[in-house]
């Protein structure tokens, strides 16, 4: 059987891709500050940090792995340090690396992220225009990728994603399911008409199974087709849900100044990179992954939007009551947000 690592499988899209690769008849090793939710025969799911390099050199001696699919990252609105969020996204990733090249293992697949642009560039980002990162998370992936040209001997796949849905990806997504759930308005800011990109979980976890058969190393932009505006997401929740929501408008340039001072203040869960999401642009031009890879989306935003707003509206409850999970796992914490769904 053939078998492979996966960093951060207890977490939201390395569970996607831990159970895929289950599915597939993989077995696979987990490895992952948060407690394992699944179980199953050909899982091994183990409790640990990737900047332990000692348990790294332990699990890779004692299993064969064809590839190391590296997921696991620590998000900026999580409630950590700065300093633990950068050696865990750019220390753990190297440490990854070192742990593959000691062991023979030749492939490696690193999921990065959007992050590492700041704001629109006006057009379909390809991979080899300069990122431009603004914030520590955004740097710390950037960092990540830089640490990894560190081992050209290695087959190394980086892939870039947009916000990544599917059910049960929460986060920020569930204040938002809260609102239309419960009938308040849902903002958008400016008119509501700019583009942002998604990429399912199901369509990215095949995309890095379709890595195990390319040979080489390379960089690759992912995300989703015909990509609508975020009102037009927003409504397709609504139109679902059946609630009395409905989206409604406010002026750009003074909500994006309120929400960096409620930020600065640290009582908002929205950071620099969900202004962007709001109120700009921003679509990667997934040519070189389809030309590659022969990959393709498969879900739209809006459809996979639904999804993620069936799997909240069904678990509700549930979902709330979460604790010892990872950040896309649980709710968000509100904070302001909430006397604004009082006024909506």
């Amino acid at each position: 059987m053939k078998q492979v690592l996966v960093t951060g499988g207890s977490g939201f899209f390395g569970g996607v891709l831990k159970r895929r690769l289950l599915a597939e008849g993989f077995a696979v090793v987990n490895i992952d500050l948060v407690q394992d939710p699944d179980h199953h025969a050909n899982l091994t799911s183990i409790r640990g940090d990737i900047r332990d390099k000692p348990l790294l050199q332990r699990i890779f001696a004692e299993n064969q792995f064809l590839s190391a699919f590296h997921c696991a990252a620590m998000l900026a609105h999580d409630t950590i340090s700065d300093d633990e969020l950068w050696t865990s996204n750019v220390d753990g990733t190297r440490n990854i690396a070192e742990a593959c090249r000691a062991a023979g293992v030749s492939k490696m697949v690193n999921i990065s992220s959007n992050c590492l642009w700041a704001s629109n560039l006006g057009h379909e980002v390809a991979e080899d225009e300069i990122p431009a990162p603004v914030e520590l998370y955004g740097r710390s992936k950037l960092a990540a990728e830089e640490a990894l040209a560190e081992f050209p001997d290695l087959q190394i796949v980086t892939i870039r994603c947009p916000t990544i849905i599917d059910g049960g990806r929460l986060g920020l997504l569930a204040i938002l399911f809260e609102f239309i759930q419960d009938g308040k308005r849902v903002w958008v800011v400016g008119d509501g008409g700019n583009r942002y990109q998604f990429i399912y979980a199901q369509d990215l976890a095949a995309a890095c199974i379709l890595t195990l058969g390319y040979e080489g190393s390379d960089l690759f932009h992912i995300g989703s087709d015909h990509v609508t505006s975020l009102r037009q997401v927003y409504q397709a929740v609504i139109d679902v849900a059946a609630t009395k929501a409905r989206v409604a408008q406010m002026p750009k340039a003074p909500t994006l100044l309120a929400m960096k001072l409620a930020h600065k203040l640290g009582v908002s869960p929205l950071g620099p990179y969900h202004y962007r999401m709001i109120a700009e642009d921003f679509i990667f031009d997934t040519r070189r992954i389809r030309e590659r890879l022969g990959w393709a989306p498969t879900l739209t935003n809006n459809e996979m939007m639904v999804e993620a707003f069936r799997y909240y509206a069904a678990s509700r409850k549930e979902i709330h009551a979460r604790k010892d999970v990872s950040a896309h796992s649980k709710p968000a914490a509100m904070g302001v947000i909430r006397l604004l769904k009082w006024i909506s």
